[in-house]
């Protein structure tokens, strides 16, 4: 079903690079000079720059996947060059993903390109220490502010977690090191250091918490999928543990139709501008969970996997049982 809209039209996909590329240096571009006239209106003219940034991402996430280009070539080059962007290196990301999409909803196989989620079993057989550290791990604050710049700031410069046979990756990770510290040392020594600064910070924190809470409403609801390896499916997986996440139709062309997810999840292969058209064209992918902007506010407080009920369920709903059990 899937497969006729594999495969990249290499005429859409430089047009949509460039009408991303092109906005996003035109916007940073003002908010440097906005410096001039006032730093509020340099905070403003973030929102709109960390929406291209965003942008641009999801064709690096493209690239990864390869389905933005035919070129393996194009993928690579144009892929390491946002990830530069992006504070991302492009072939560790790649890696890393590639697994999240491997085991996505598989409760055995936890850990790579994940926001860690825990059973109410594993939870409730930790100790008062690890206990209030996974709390503090899903704290809207930490998940949505501090831990994604620590994640793109600190943990992509140094991933310690992957294993030291993933040469590939690994290069990237210096590559990408390299790139970013020649452009801080060309960045001091034309605009400044700190006018760079004060239009690069504000810009990654956006870009890296917005990223981060995308990432999280199309897998984090009550209804989503976790089972263990014996009883789970790639594509059960797929359709019941990927979300709809609909948005405005100015959202959903910035974010480069991501929030169609369990279409990307299906079948990876399909270049982000085609997946509207996949699930206009086929009923049967209609028939998922939505999720809208208004309830990623209820979905946030969502934190243990219930084995039990097969639902993600809060803290709060935990100690409710309790109470009720006692």
């Amino acid at each position: 079903m899937l497969r006729p809209y594999w495969g990249a039209d290499t005429r859409r996909s430089v047009i949509q690079l460039l009408a991303s590329a092109i906005p996003f240096f035109v916007l940073w571009y003002a908010m440097l000079r906005s410096l001039e006239i006032g730093y509020w209106l340099t905070l403003l003219l973030t929102i709109p720059t960390a929406g291209f940034l965003m942008r641009l991402f999801m064709i690096q996430h493209d690239c990864g996947h390869g389905s933005f280009f035919n070129s393996r070539a194009a993928r690579d080059g144009v892929g390491f060059c946002i990830g530069v962007m992006t504070l991302v290196p492009y072939d560790y990301w790649r890696r890393t993903h590639a697994y999240h999409h491997a085991n996505s909803g598989n409760l055995d196989f936890r850990g790579f390109g994940d926001i860690i989620t825990l059973t109410v079993a594993e939870y409730e057989a930790l100790g008062r220490v690890g206990r209030i550290k996974y709390r503090l791990y899903r704290h809207p604050f930490i998940l949505f502010l501090i831990g994604p710049a620590f994640h793109f700031l600190i943990k992509h410069r140094y991933p310690w977690d992957i294993p030291r046979d993933w040469t590939q990756a690994w290069r990237s990770v210096w590559r990408t090191n390299a790139a970013i510290a020649g452009i801080l040392v060309l960045m001091a020594l034309t605009i400044g250091f700190k006018r760079f600064v004060l239009v690069q910070a504000p810009l990654t924190l956006v870009t890296c918490s917005l990223g981060v809470w995308l990432f999280y409403v199309q897998h984090q609801y009550e209804d989503t999928y976790w089972f263990r390896k014996e009883k789970w499916d790639l594509f059960d997986a797929a359709l019941q543990g990927s979300s709809y996440l609909v948005l405005p139709r100015p959202l959903q062309w910035i974010t480069a139709n991501i929030g169609i997810h369990h279409v990307h999840h299906l079948s990876s292969r399909i270049p982000n501008y085609r997946l509207q058209e996949v699930m206009d064209a086929n009923p049967e992918l209609q028939t998922v969970t939505r999720v809208t902007m208004r309830d990623s506010l209820r979905l946030i407080r969502l934190s243990l996997w219930d084995e039990e009920s097969d639902q993600l369920i809060g803290f709060r709903d935990l100690r409710r049982r309790r109470y009720a059990a006692a």
